[in-house]
């Protein structure tokens, strides 16, 4: 197949990304382009200027994202005059085995969706609600921890971030709902790796959020967690598809 087969074939798969959640959401859809065979093993992907014009990406994004599927085993890069990012063939390893297990009875999009109306819904209403003063300190403290977390313990950090906005939206039933819904979140997070890229995002995407909650803006609020929410949802799509 040529090179221009090849893109033809991807186009029909590619899109334009979104700026907010741009590694993100180039990584879910080159995962997906490996994951369908649409490029087998051993073929090489597009160049780099070529896939990053179709995913409206930098090449600098491109390569990070490039980079990722390099450490997970999925892609090589060779150089030379025939080289380029190549497929590698996939072992069954234990930890797909352990995905699996995990995603037998788990509908990955159902408890997508249902975060997404919880978070969105929370974080509208705790802006919606006058806070004290007492119950601002504990928003931004706890938006601190995330930003001062080390890596291993970044998740249980972030956890409390959202749950602690879930709280101050002032509905114990929505928090319940939070709670069970963040748990199946993320044990699916704990099956893909820690990524510096989406971690800076994240981080940018809570003080946005923090400050709008803060600054009593609503709608401000909503939007910023509906970005957040799809940025965690198109790295799950991708790496657990």
């Amino acid at each position: 197949m040529t090179t221009a087969e090849r893109m033809d074939r991807l186009a029909r798969v590619l899109r334009p990304v979104r700026a907010g959640n741009g590694f993100e959401e180039a990584l879910e859809q080159v995962l997906q382009v490996i994951r369908l065979g649409l490029v087998a093993a051993g073929e090489r992907l597009p160049a780099e200027r070529e896939l990053a014009d179709v995913l409206g990406i930098s090449r600098v994004t491109l390569r990070e994202v490039l980079r990722v599927l390099q450490d997970e085993g999925l892609v090589e890069s060779r150089r030379g005059r025939y080289g380029g990012t190549f497929v590698l063939e996939r072992p069954d390893a234990t930890g797909e085995a352990e995905l699996r297990r995990r995603l037998r009875d788990v509908d990955v999009e159902d408890v997508l969706r249902f975060r997404e109306v919880l978070e969105t819904g929370a974080a509208e209403l705790c802006a919606a609600r006058p806070l004290t003063k007492k119950q601002a300190e504990q928003l931004s403290s706890a938006l601190a921890a995330t930003h001062d977390a080390p890596l291993a313990d970044y998740r249980r950090r972030d956890t409390l971030l959202h749950l602690t906005l879930a709280e101050l939206a002032g509905s114990p039933s929505l928090t319940a709902h939070y709670a069970a819904v963040r748990a199946q979140v993320n044990e699916l997070l704990d099956c893909i790796p820690l990524l510096v890229r989406n971690l800076e995002h994240s981080q940018a995407q809570h003080t946005e959020l923090v400050r709008a909650v803060l600054d009593g803006d609503p709608a401000r609020a909503r939007a910023a967690m509906r970005e957040h929410c799809a940025g965690t949802a198109a790295l799950l799509r991708g790496f657990l598809a």
